[in-house]
């Protein structure tokens, strides 16, 4: 797929992943909608990149359905969309709230959900168009205290392969992008900082890019950094072994 003068919305484009997403579209030629909660970032890259900012919190009833709205009345056409807008939560589950546990999985899993289901009449009308999904790889192993957070990472894991099966023989593609530790604000907003050694945090450009290339090449699936499918691989060889490993080296980060 050529991005150039192509319609590209990135979702949670005012900081980290998804601010480094949309420079990259902006530099292969794409014309950007940029959504957001922080309003002055927003604007700021709208400004930089000549996009247009659609400030909402998707933890807000309806917001994902009013975002699609004003993206499909701003913008016109849709050519790729990148679900990218997610929080997380850090520490026990039973020091979660409900109102906590609802909030983080109707930003990480209903949001992205809403807003495909309502641009992808726009998106079935472009000749080639691409929904990205940016994942985790607490959604494909788990990670301890931060349950709920994988779990919706998994859910949305899920909803893309399910939509990849769906639109078989159309022009949308669907590609998965799944990053491991990544340097950005992620880990101080949700509360506790990363403290581990290892695995080093890779920059968010290096997800950026990968968000561009499956987009570009069609990818299905890529891990951020690539090494990461080998734990995943033993995961699903051979799980014993994988639980052993994650009891004994594992653990939130």
């Amino acid at each position: 797929m050529d991005v150039r003068g192509a319609v590209a919305v990135v979702t949670g484009a005012s900081s980290g992943i998804g601010a480094a997403t949309a420079l990259r579209l902006h530099e292969a030629g794409a014309r950007l909608v940029l959504h957001g909660r922080d309003g002055d970032r927003l604007n700021a890259l709208a400004e930089r990149t000549g996009g247009v900012a659609v400030r909402a919190d998707f933890a807000e009833p309806g917001a994902a359905e009013a975002v699609a709205g004003e993206i499909a009345g701003r913008a016109g056409r849709v050519d790729v969309l990148v679900n990218n807008a997610g929080m997380g939560w850090a520490g026990p589950v039973t020091e979660m709230t409900a109102a906590d546990a609802r909030r983080l999985l109707t930003v990480n899993l209903a949001a992205p959900v809403e807003l495909t289901r309502a641009l992808l009449p726009a998106l079935l009308e472009r000749p080639r168009a691409a929904v990205v999904f940016v994942t985790s790889i607490a959604g494909r192993a788990g990670v301890a205290g931060e349950s709920v957070y994988s779990a919706s990472k998994a859910g949305l894991d899920v909803f893309a392969e399910s939509l990849r099966l769906e639109l078989v023989g159309t022009g949308v593609h669907v590609g998965v992008v799944v990053p491991g530790v990544v340097d950005t604000e992620f880990f101080a907003r949700r509360g506790r900082p990363y403290q581990r050694r290892s695995p080093r945090p890779v920059p968010a450009g290096a997800v950026a890019e990968a968000v561009w290339k499956a987009v570009v090449a069609e990818r299905a699936e890529q891990y951020v950094p690539r090494w990461l499918r080998v734990p995943i691989a033993v995961r699903g060889t051979m799980p014993a072994v994988y639980r052993a490993l994650s009891a004994r080296f594992g653990g939130s980060g």
